[in-house]
């Protein structure tokens, strides 16, 4: 069933926006919330994905973690709802001020990437009086199949620590005071849509363990990220991912020991089905073989297509009942990579038509720019 835009809303708007779909949003929460099932299971969500207050409050409020990637993204998440013990702090190049504020607002957990890092934070602490619970990030070599841009789990990314390198990061943060070693954090990348790497993960993750467990090192937690993928083509029929085949491959794989919580980082599965990028034909060019929708939304607004080639399902939401016809969808941006679709099958638009680019509410508005001088797209929910 096609989903059903409120036109008559939409008049009053100025093009483009960012239209989210609340009660989408709240069954998708509900549905990985009871597909997770265990209180052992904490799902924190990948504040990176989209970071829009209207989504940030519902999210808190279905009783979310957040995980974050930077100090403003920390910010976004305790103003709009999350506990600051379930904050995990992320990333490769976390700045001294960014640990200082992480470490004032009590966060759970650093997801520490390098020795250098971890001696930078427990410089911190000691001076601030805390002490910081830290979990290693381990790169366990697990192709993604995915975009080169999006893998995070390779040798050659540059996330996470090598298990090799890995023991005398683990004998300095139990033997510091300032430190609450508290376990291991893996994130192997994003549109994953297979789930043979996460079952290559949980192998990773059981060698590991018994390694640790061996020289009688245990771990609290085991974070296994997220890079839960979508259904890009076909939004309507798969609006709601499959979460219980994906928290099935850890309970099946994954040799949790007694107690140990297991940790989730999931963004944009929570989030991309539920937004849509609404903009506005500004005229039809005739081209010698071709026809160019030209729209008010450019890769400023929505750069996924111009940066990954990445694919939106576009929808022609005035007119769609329209014959059809073929056209590039194509933005005001003075690039040629500004462009959405080539050939792309769409009712035949006219000028003041408004088009849906379904699947945007991941890394859409969240990653939008100025180029051009250009302002930010607005938002509105329903």
């Amino acid at each position: 069933m096609a989903k059903i835009f409120p036109l008559s809303e939409f008049n009053s708007l100025r093009t483009p926006f960012y239209f989210y779909d609340l009660p989408l949003l709240d069954q998708t929460l509900a549905a990985a919330k009871e597909a997770a099932g265990s209180p052992l299971y904490k799902i924190h969500y990948a504040v990176k994905a989209n970071a829009n207050p209207l989504l940030l409050k519902r999210i808190s409020g279905a009783g979310f973690g957040a995980d974050c990637v930077s100090g403003g993204e920390i910010q976004q998440a305790l103003e709009n709802g999350f506990a600051p013990e379930s904050v995990v702090f992320a990333g490769v190049g976390k700045s001294d001020a960014e640990i200082e504020l992480a470490l004032e607002a009590g966060i759970g957990c650093f997801n520490v990437e390098s020795r250098p890092e971890l001696d930078v934070i427990a410089e911190i602490a000691s001076r601030m009086g805390k002490v910081a619970r830290v979990a290693f990030r381990v790169n366990p070599d697990v192709d993604p199949h995915t975009h080169k841009y999006i893998s995070t789990g390779l040798k050659e990314n540059k996330f996470g620590i090598s298990p090799e390198l890995l023991a005398p990061l683990v004998e300095t943060a139990v033997s510091n005071p300032s430190l609450d070693f508290v376990g291991l954090h893996f994130h192997i990348g994003s549109q994953i849509t297979e789930m043979g790497p996460y079952e290559l993960l949980c192998e990773r993750i059981n060698a590991l363990q018994d390694e640790w467990n061996a020289k009688g090192i245990t771990f609290k937690t085991i974070n296994v990220g997220g890079g839960l993928g979508i259904d890009y083509q076909n939004p309507d029929a798969n609006p709601v991912p499959d979460f219980r085949g994906y928290f099935d491959v850890f309970r099946r794989g994954l040799k949790l020991r007694e107690g140990q919580e297991l940790h989730f980082e999931l963004g944009r599965s929570l989030v991309a089905q539920c937004g849509s990028l609404i903009t506005r034909v500004l005229y039809v060019k005739e081209g010698l073989s071709r026809k160019f929708a030209i729209v008010d939304a450019g890769m400023s607004d929505l750069i996924r297509p111009a940066l990954y080639q990445a694919y939106h399902k576009i929808e022609n939401i005035s007119s769609p009942d329209a014959p059809e016809q073929a056209y590039d969808v194509v933005g005001p941006i003075c690039e040629s990579s500004d462009r959405f679709a080539e050939q792309c099958m769409l009712p035949e638009v006219k000028r003041g038509d408004f088009l849906a680019l379904r699947s945007t509410g991941a890394y859409g508005e969240v990653m939008a720019m100025n180029y051009n001088c250009r302002p930010h797209p607005s938002s509105f929910a329903l």
